[in-house]
């Protein structure tokens, strides 16, 4: 088979579409071919609407054909978690309680920007019951394998969204990012990854995650999250938390020189254990980044695990959720899930409230670390990916996804932009990523420097 369009990142595409050497229905073609071929093993897609996507490519061929792109993806195969709501389409979020017959009318605020900028959707892709956890494995949809490893989860709980892009089964998708859902597979899977500031991307309906959720772009490389950002980051007025639009592009905003800019490496935040060859791989990534000409320090930004606090707000977001489900649900969730429920309802509104002022607390002592640091770098997870079909490493002791992505959560209770770009493979051939947090509101720096080590390490894709 001619894989030419699988290997293309979106901005190779989107060139090759200006000068005629190749379409957005040969394109199209290809990644639903790569869907026949990889899906099966991986689970990726939950949904694939095949001749909805020829039409739409069709529809991209005959703009660009008349030099009449309507963005700067048109015409590109893409994909969305189903967690976001989808017109004509069911968005069931991972759940058997949440029936498809019912009117499926309204399109997110993600999904209505990918429409209206050409973007071609070819189906939505897997989620954990409700976004849940750190790995994609739900009662409805089963187990998404890992593309480097199929026996190997793929990390969550966009895992869907990372195993689709990884393999050329669509260029591009957006997925959501609580707690790390962004950043996990995408690291696992050994792919771009951007959790943006909170509000850069709208929501709708509201996350019951609250202040904690994000959405974020996948992709093969630093220039297609900052494409597909640019699509993205267009406020909506159905969610008050959306930021104004961005001044500029992130386009043009991802060649900004960083060089002299000032980096604290923390290679643990100062309490987590990290595997030793995870720590070496992104050690050796740092070190070309120092080359490269970042200024590096080793610094850690001085706060203690806010796992708890975290957990308050998980779970109870997670019970007010799952109180709206029909009577008789609990029987078919996740059991993990109904634990995580059974837990939220225990916490009174002070405990939610104190859980708030430490995530408040952490906030400022991270806007405080970026006075004196541009960027702070970390391992995105300290780990590889582990046996499928798990919620934590068999024979680890776990008991708890968030006990091994202490690397992740943080940042979403500080909301800051942060970036998984990948520094390595393993001996085994297992993807490495590399964490970059910036300031709130630093999106487009972050992109930067991701880009610079994009650059100093480049990924094959």
């Amino acid at each position: 088979m001619n894989n030419v369009g699988t290997s293309l990142t979106a901005s190779e595409l989107v060139a090759a579409y200006s000068t005629g050497e190749f379409s957005p229905v040969e394109a199209t073609e290809l990644a639903l071919t790569a869907i026949a071929e990889r899906d099966p093993e991986l689970n990726a897609y939950c949904l694939v609407d095949a001749d909805g996507a020829r039409e739409q490519a069709k529809a991209s061929e005959v703009r660009w054909r008349d030099g009449n792109p309507i963005g700067g993806l048109d015409g590109v195969p893409s994909s969305v978690k189903d967690m976001f709501l989808t017109q004509g389409w069911p968005t069931l979020r991972g759940s058997k309680c949440i029936s498809p017959d019912q009117p499926w009318e309204v399109d997110s605020p993600v999904t209505a920007r990918m429409r209206e900028n050409g973007l071609v959707l070819l189906g939505k892709t897997t989620t954990p019951e409700l976004g849940w956890k750190g790995v994609t494995e739900s009662p409805l949809t089963g187990i998404t394998r890992n593309p480097a490893d199929p026996s190997k989860t793929s990390g969550g709980s966009s895992g869907g969204s990372a195993a689709a892009v990884a393999t050329g089964m669509g260029e591009l998708s957006v997925g959501t990012d609580g707690g790390g859902s962004v950043r996990i597979p995408a690291s696992f899977c050994g792919i771009v990854g951007f959790k943006p500031t909170h509000g850069r991307i709208p929501l709708y309906p509201a996350s019951p995650f609250g202040p904690l959720s994000h959405a974020g772009p996948m992709a093969r490389s630093v220039d297609d999250v900052a494409l597909l950002l640019d699509v993205l980051a267009t406020p909506d007025y159905r969610d008050p938390a959306a930021l104004a639009p961005p001044v500029g592009t992130y386009r043009e905003a991802v060649r900004r020189d960083v060089r002299g800019l000032i980096a604290a490496f923390s290679p643990t935040l100062g309490y987590i254990d990290v595997d030793p060859e995870v720590a070496r791989i992104v050690a050796d990534a740092v070190a070309g980044l120092g080359e490269a000409g970042l200024h590096i320090e080793n610094a850690d930004p001085g706060f203690t695990d806010p796992v708890d606090s975290f957990g308050v707000l998980w779970s109870t977001g997670a019970a007010k959720w799952l109180d709206t489900f029909p009577a008789g649900s609990k029987e078919l969730v996740d059991p993990g899930l109904r634990k995580v429920w059974e837990k939220g309802r225990t916490f009174s509104a002070s405990d939610y409230l104190d859980a708030s002022a430490e995530r408040a607390a952490l906030g400022i002592r991270m806007g405080e670390f970026h006075t004196r640091y541009d960027v702070l770098i970390t391992p995105t997870m300290p780990i590889t990916a582990f046996e499928a079909g798990h919620d934590v490493p068999p024979g680890s002791g776990l008991s708890s996804w968030p006990e091994w992505t202490r690397f992740t959560y943080p940042f979403n209770m500080t909301q800051q932009p942060a970036i998984t770009v990948p520094a390595g493979r393993t001996v085994a051939g297992l993807p490495v990523g590399l964490q970059i947090v910036g300031p709130r509101h630093s999106d487009d720096l972050v992109l930067a420097v991701a880009k610079l080590l994009e650059e100093t390490r480049p990924w094959p894709t």
